[in-house]
């Protein structure tokens, strides 16, 4: 679903419409999400990074575009992480494009696969547990992105990226957005979402002063930091938030070592 920066329409996955990712997922209310384009099993597209500048061609090989306007990153060179919300349940399903190896959509070296099965998270009802998995029928060469095993790296400053609006209710990028963006505690993070599932999901963004956020068209999309190592490792997925980048609204991100066990469980049944 695509957010509309419309008042009534709160707490909205981010996820957009074809041609590119953006950063923060919403859920939109029925009457809303109706009126919204759809380009895949999940028809809930993303948003792109706001307050981002363009990245690096090679600087985060990782990410992927997929075509129902979410964002995921290698997990495997044959497996993707993305939303739940960004996926119509668990199955066979060839209908989702994957793009990597690029920053610009439209750069020909491109290397695209189609999906063969997905796993949403088990349990998923749109709230929390907002992770699932997408099988490729073909290897993206490119490297993959290691997901947090435990708590230790859920805090500090993490990056953002993502093809989706560089506003809210902007356009889908071509080039590929980068941001950083801080750690929001919980209690903190409670004053503005009093639904916010505090043991599965995960705040980012600056409380006071907005600005930098994930948006339409991101969902799904990794958030990462460096571990101990100075090594890359995703701790968050793109999943809702309340606009893009408002003052005291973060975004709003499904805590990945909360559900590593049950995603490399789920990855190891893909033959990942």
């Amino acid at each position: 679903m695509k957010h509309t920066g419309i008042s009534t329409a709160k707490h909205l996955k981010r996820a957009t419409a074809v041609g590119a990712v953006a950063i923060a997922a919403f859920s939109l209310s029925p009457s809303v999400a109706s009126a919204m384009p759809t380009d895949g099993p999940g028809g809930d597209p993303g948003a792109t990074v706001v307050g981002g500048t363009k990245a690096e061609q090679g600087e985060f090989p990782f990410m992927v575009r997929l075509s129902m306007g979410c964002g995921g990153s290698l997990l495997t060179k044959d497996i993707v992480l993305t939303a739940a919300h960004c996926v119509d349940g668990s199955g066979p399903d060839t209908s989702i494009t994957a793009t990597g190896g690029v920053v610009d959509l439209e750069d020909s070296n491109a290397q695209t696969a189609k999906s063969t099965e997905v796993v949403q998270a088990p349990g998923y009802d749109g709230t929390g547990k907002d992770w699932a998995l997408i099988k490729l029928d073909k290897p993206i060469d490119q490297p993959t992105l290691p997901i947090a095993k435990d708590a230790s790296f859920n805090k500090g400053e993490f990056t953002i990226a993502g093809w989706g609006a560089d506003k809210e209710g902007g356009e889908q990028q071509r080039y590929l957005l980068k941001a950083q963006v801080p750690f929001v505690d919980d209690a903190t993070c409670k004053t503005a979402y009093s639904n916010l599932v505090e043991d599965e999901e995960l705040c980012a963004g600056k409380m006071d002063t907005g600005g930098v956020d994930t948006c339409q068209g991101d969902s799904g999309g990794p958030m990462f930091r460096k571990d101990d190592a100075g090594e890359l490792v995703q701790v968050g997925i793109v999943s809702w938030g309340d606009g893009c980048a408002r003052p005291g609204k973060p975004g709003v991100y499904t805590e990945v070592s909360t559900f590593a066990k049950d995603i490399q469980a789920a990855a190891d049944k893909l033959g990942g």
